[in-house]
């Protein structure tokens, strides 16, 4: 088989997968995405090392020994994205990626501190609730 066919098909799968990662909303889409693209990096790796090996006449394998650690470390990442995204799941409610950014530390544009306002208001509803 000619070298163009697995390339192709990894350059189409890679592509797929990136289209995911920047399109999808939902983590564990992102995720099985991220998990297309490493495929397609495992692909690669295989159908150079045996086209390589058929010129060179190697014997050593290395694209297949770094596929395989491509594969343990993608099952690791999934592993713990997972545990991730199910512990946020389960606190938030949602998967959903754009409603996740709002547990990120909130900045007031006009650099005031938030904390220190809302004490403030609520000392000031106190007082107007001691006068009434």
């Amino acid at each position: 088989m000619h070298l163009a066919y697995p390339a192709v098909l990894s350059a189409l799968l890679f592509c797929t997968g990136l289209y995911g990662v920047l399109a999808r909303r939902n983590a564990i889409l992102v995720l099985m995405s991220v998990e297309l693209m490493l495929n397609a990096v495992n692909l690669n790796l295989v159908a150079f090392d045996v086209w390589l090996s058929k010129t060179a006449e190697e014997t050593l394998h290395s694209g297949q020994a770094l596929t395989l650690f491509t594969i343990a470390i993608a099952a690791a990442e999934i592993g713990i994205g997972l545990a991730i995204v199910l512990a946020v799941h389960r606190n938030r409610g949602t998967a959903d990626i754009d409603k996740l950014r709002d547990t990120a530390e909130r900045h007031d544009p006009y650099g005031t501190d938030h904390d220190a306002l809302t004490a403030e208001q609520s000392g000031e509803a106190q007082k107007a609730e001691a006068t009434a």
